[in-house]
């Protein structure tokens, strides 16, 4: 079924159910894809576009948020699929993607060779004919439907959102965080920042956070997970929580056991905002959701720590 405004999330089937959404736009009859989850995402991807009525001859773009794998890892399976598509990505990421040999090795270093390839099965090259980089506050027509492209840095250097002037939202990729649907209640979603390394820059997120807020959109469309509405508060939330977790950092920066202290100290702060935000679920079942997340988050804090960001 076609979401509001012909905006459709498709879930990747990236680790677990709801965690990772591919979103279609459609309009008079083309498509375009917002980030692309794994290799392992094309079928399921390709039979959701066959029920909203498009044949993969019709996806006229596949876009890329920013080029981290569980949002890009999929784009040259994509590709091969898509006969009359082109990539669309930020010009810091295009050059991983029409040869992303960098990427997969330094992946692999990261997982180990075999959940490596089980998390994202293969990554063929791109050529470069195929590509296209934007620049930041360009425009581009699906069907007449105007997207238009900001740069916003903060979590990756080669991060952009994607503002749907015909909806009023925005595709923000990892820029304004990540709100699983789990973590829902009577006052709405739920929403912390993602600090992953090598790129986190707090002043920029917030910055970037500042940003899509002053346009106020009708909602925002997160690949982690979904349309999400209430876009003011969610911005406040986090742009408090941005600098929390710098504070953090900050704090234990110096001390032996400093990635401890750090990663407690974030799990502490999310679990009593969650508690007060009314989520009911118990510590496993948080511990099980966001667990993943703490640890990138921790990596990404240090990393910033260590570019000497103190």
């Amino acid at each position: 079924m076609r979401g509001p405004d012909d905006i459709t999330a498709i879930d990747a089937g990236y680790v677990r159910p709801r965690m990772a959404a591919i979103h279609v736009i459609g309009h008079r009859g083309r498509a375009a894809l917002v980030d692309t989850g794994t290799a392992h995402s094309v079928p399921r991807t390709l039979a959701a576009l066959a029920d909203l009525g498009y044949a993969p001859g019709d996806v006229d773009y596949v876009v890329l948020t920013h080029v981290h794998l569980d949002h890009a890892g999929g784009a040259g399976a994509f590709m091969r699929a898509l006969p009359n598509a082109t990539l669309v990505v930020h010009p810091r990421g295009a050059p991983h993607m029409i040869d992303p040999a960098k990427l997969v090795a330094a992946s692999i270093a990261v997982y180990g060779e075999p959940l490596y390839h089980e998390l994202y099965g293969e990554i063929p090259p791109i050529d470069a004919a195929r590509v296209r980089t934007t620049q930041e506050g360009e425009r581009l027509s699906l069907a007449g439907r105007m997207l238009e492209f900001w740069f916003t840095p903060g979590h990756a250097l080669h991060h952009q959102a994607i503002v749907d002037h015909a909806s009023r939202t925005i595709f923000t990729g990892d820029t304004f965080g990540l709100s699983y649907r789990e973590f829902d209640t009577a006052r709405g979603p739920f929403i912390f920042p993602t600090t992953t390394p090598t790129q986190f820059d707090p002043g920029q997120l917030e910055a970037s956070v500042v940003r899509i807020a002053a346009y106020r959109p009708r909602a925002v469309h997160l690949t982690h997970y979904a349309r999400v509405g209430d876009v003011a508060r969610l911005a406040d939330d986090m742009t408090t929580q941005v600098r929390a977790f710098a504070a953090m950092a900050r704090r234990h920066a110096t001390a032996a056991d400093g990635r401890a202290r750090i990663h407690a100290d974030m799990r502490a702060l999310l679990r009593e905002r969650c508690l007060a935000h009314g989520c009911t679920m118990d510590e496993a079942q948080f511990d099980a959701l966001v667990a993943a997340d703490l640890e990138l988050n921790t990596d990404g804090l240090l990393a910033w720590l260590a570019r000497g960001s103190r």
